[in-house]
């Protein structure tokens, strides 16, 4: 079964992680840079919470609070679901459509690793469930 140490070593582990006292309207514009949809918030290499597009909305456009004023501890989640290079990838997908989250960092010890999301999990399925397909297709063709 595919795992997520597997999925990092294609993807890559880069870690985006932001301060928790960094503004909000900053911590959008580090999204945007870099085309990911939340960030990490970490004190030195300590993993604080996650504070994601959703979390911006929510927390700060739709509460009429000011992005240039507004800290990122003040909207972030604070102490994010994690998962382990070990975990399963499925596992991973059961746990963000069951608690509805989109990324989940990837802790080592107490060391955060990398990161993944919904996205780069379906795509994980859908690359295991075409490489079976294939299997299959050999087999019975042979």
């Amino acid at each position: 079964m595919r795992q997520v140490r597997h999925l990092l070593e294609r993807k890559g582990s880069d870690i985006y992680a932001i301060a928790p006292e960094t503004p909000v309207l900053e911590a959008i514009m580090h999204m945007a840079e870099r085309g990911v949809g939340a960030l990490l918030v970490m004190r030195g290499e300590h993993l604080l919470g996650i504070v994601s597009e959703r979390d911006y909305a929510r927390k700060v456009i739709l509460q009429g609070r000011s992005s240039a004023q507004t800290a990122v501890a003040d909207i972030m989640t604070g102490t994010p679901l994690t998962v382990e290079p070990g975990t399963d990838v499925f596992d991973c997908m059961r746990l963000c459509t069951d608690r509805r989250i989109r990324h989940l960092p990837v802790v080592d010890g107490h060391h955060v690793i990398g990161v993944i999301s919904i996205g780069d999990l379906v795509k994980e399925v859908i690359d295991a469930q075409a490489e079976q397909i294939e299997q299959l297709q050999r087999y019975i063709t042979s």
